[in-house]
């Protein structure tokens, strides 16, 4: 039983309304390593890394304890079709920190589990949502129903083909081939998921009435699923002579790793113009959200994947991209790192004064 006597039990009520989505946190500092390690800034990489083990551990004490304290909106979120996709975060999280694990610390035990978790994740978290979705008996329409943040399916889908592509690098046969058939089947079925989800999106975007506080930052995930989706497809490339399968099917996957980055390339100046007019034209006030990590695991995982395709298909005059992109990555996650502090030690003081 939660009681308001002490500042800790206050905040432990703020659990409640805690977003699902929350695990953007370590999707974006995890992210944000993999980019600093790949451009060559090892310090960087490893500081990050050790935080980002930190944020995950604590977001899912976080929502054990709201799970437990309060299970009812717990699990009206699962259901709910603008907060329940936030889940997803979790599948994405838990890839991105095993790919940290085989990348940066080449301990594939810890990538293999993690995959393990992402797995069970998707599994439950897709089939329950999704049935759920379908089954409800009082749904919302389309304008009031959908987001960018539904794409966070296609992104956790995605990221599961990144790190299985990852650890079929270092895993002996037959799990090699096993692990690559398993990361190209994951990258094609996110590739149909986010053609489905995007139109319904688009169309919500032309053809509804639009106003600034429609403009969630998860809209951001528009570029970020097309982003992780080119990783996942560049890895596949990679990977390809050591799987026959991938060899034989080689120019659809170079034809669609260019199709995703640059779909994902399109999106950029347009998220930039939007956000412009919620914020400048529109004066949307520009305050901390947890969402807003949502918008920063876009920029590092473009920085990431436009590295990678590079690798892949040998795209030399595209190497000024991956640097500017890293900083304007660093300068987001900073800024959303800055406004987490704030909005924590915000609430610890109100829970104290109303305790004093």
């Amino acid at each position: 039983m939660i009681t308001p006597s002490q500042p800790g039990s206050r905040l432990v009520a703020h659990l409640s309304d805690m977003s699902p989505a929350y695990f953007g946190m370590a999707m974006a500092t995890g992210i944000v390593s993999l980019a600093a390690h790949h451009l060559g800034m090892p310090s960087v990489a490893a500081a990050l890394f050790y935080l980002d083990v930190a944020i995950y551990g604590v977001l899912w004490v976080l929502t054990v304890l709201r799970m437990i304290h309060y299970p009812r909106p717990f699990f009206a979120d699962m259901i709910d079709h603008l907060r329940g996709p936030g889940f997803f975060t979790m599948v994405a999280a838990s890839s991105i920190l095993g790919s940290e694990f085989v990348v940066l610390n080449g301990s594939y035990r810890m990538g293999v589990a993690f995959w393990c978790v992402a797995i069970v994740l998707w599994i439950g978290l897709t089939y329950t949502i999704f049935a759920a979705f379908t089954i409800k008996q009082e749904k919302p329409s389309l304008d009031k129903g959908i987001n960018g943040g539904w794409l966070l399916a296609v992104v956790a889908t995605q990221s599961m083909a990144v790190l299985s592509a990852l650890l079929a690098v270092h895993i002996g046969q037959p799990y090699k081939l096993e692990l690559n058939f398993f990361a190209l089947s994951m990258w094609l079925w996110g590739g149909m998921l986010y053609i489905w989800m995007m139109s319904l999106i688009f169309y919500r975007y032309t053809f509804f009435r639009f106003s600034p506080g429609d403009l969630s930052p998860p809209y951001w995930i528009n570029m970020g699923a097309m982003a992780i989706s080119t990783l996942a497809g560049s890895l596949l490339i990679i990977n390809a002579p050591d799987a026959p399968f991938l060899l034989s099917i080689l120019p659809f996957l170079k034809g669609f790793t260019i199709f995703y980055w640059a779909t994902g390339t399109w999106w950029i100046p347009m998220l930039v113009i939007l956000g412009l007019w919620r914020h400048l034209y529109k004066g949307f006030p520009l305050k901390y959200d947890p969402l807003y990590w949502g918008a920063v695991f876009p920029l590092g995982m473009y920085t990431v994947s436009t590295h990678e395709m590079i690798e892949a298909l040998a795209f030399n005059f595209l190497d000024f991209l991956p640097p500017v992109f890293l900083y304007a990555a660093y300068i987001a996650w900073s800024a959303a790192f800055y406004g987490f502090v704030f909005d924590l030690l915000r609430r610890w003081q109100s829970a104290r004064r109303a305790v004093n």
